[in-house]
């Protein structure tokens, strides 16, 4: 990439980093969902859509991991709503017998509200999980403002619950102590999808590419269990290798993507017998997840373009 190829992608980035946080764009978009391409990275907005999509991935051998999307919880109300949404979710995934974790975000269980609101929640699904034979709960990672308080809070669920997990964001400075930290866990590992200062994150793509690898291999190195959340076949194939020439089980990792990309490499990764796991976004509130992927690498746009075109 040149300078100026790298300046245009730096202020696309930044701008859809900024449309993701504008409530009077927010407010307007859902409308233009369709036209926008929402739909094709979005699976429905109905816990019945999700459970479909998932049926539909298992069938082609692939996992999933459902989420369902909300931002901006700012009363005890909300965030117990969507706490009681999560445990809705955990059931149909436990009567559907589809094979499928949840994700979520501890700031639409009220993380901003009162943390003690946050940790009740995270609790009520927890426990529900493991009544319901132990499906997997995957805390998103969110902006760096919530690093500390998420990982606090990880810490202490994990004293009365295992199947539970984060992600660790590889443009942060601090990702390879986070790793380190995180021991023993089940981690997603990405490459980050805030617009985060200088002060505590790189900028140069390819540092954070750099220290993407670093990271995963440190954490398969270390016995714990790695997602290996990417759409770059240069790091799968990297991986791949290492695994192999370090005798790494197949069973200690595996590849996750989002809902809607490279769906040819995701269906190569399982032929050769390897976890490929997807990421499922749905509900009503997709707008600030489609403006992160847009903001992400400036090819998803085509999405965009082809539904706007296809009006």
């Amino acid at each position: 990439m040149n300078q100026r190829e790298g300046l245009e992608s730096m202020i696309t980035r930044n701008l859809f980093l900024f449309l993701s946080q504008n409530k009077f764009v927010k407010g307007k978009a859902r409308k233009w969902g369709p036209k926008l391409g929402a739909n094709n990275l979005i699976a429905g907005e109905t816990i019945d859509d999700a459970m479909e999509t998932v049926r539909e991935l298992n069938a082609q051998g692939l996992s999933g991991t459902v989420d369902h999307l909300g931002e901006f919880v700012y009363t005890k109300e909300e965030a117990e709503e969507s706490a009681n949404y999560c445990i809705r979710t955990l059931d149909a995934i436990a009567e559907s017998g589809v094979d499928c974790n949840l994700s979520l975000k501890l700031t639409s269980l009220g993380l901003d509200v009162d943390r003690n609101l946050c940790r009740d929640n995270m609790l009520a699904i927890l426990e529900r999980a493991d009544q319901l034979g132990g499906i997997f709960v995957r805390i998103d990672m969110e902006d760096y403002s919530h690093l500390d308080a998420t990982l606090e809070l990880l810490h202490e669920l994990r004293q009365s619950y295992t199947a539970v997990g984060t992600a660790v964001q590889s443009y942060l400075y601090r990702a390879e102590k986070d790793v380190e930290r995180l021991k023993g866990t089940n981690i997603r590992l990405i490459k980050g999808a805030y617009k985060e200062s200088p002060e505590v994150a790189y900028q140069k793509q390819e540092d954070v590419d750099a220290n993407y690898i670093k990271i995963i291999k440190r954490h398969m190195e270390n016995g714990s269990y790695a997602a290996v959340a990417t759409h770059d076949h240069n790091v799968i194939a990297e991986i791949k290798k290492f695994a192999e020439e370090n005798n790494i089980p197949r069973d200690q990792f595996e590849f996750q993507m989002l809902y809607g990309f490279r769906t040819d490499m995701q269906k190569e990764i399982v032929e050769e017998g390897y976890k490929m796991r997807i990421y499922i976004p749905f509900g009503e509130d997709w707008y600030g997840y489609y403006m992160r992927r847009m903001a992400e690498r400036p090819q998803n746009i085509v999405f965009g373009v082809r539904g706007l075109l296809s009006k």
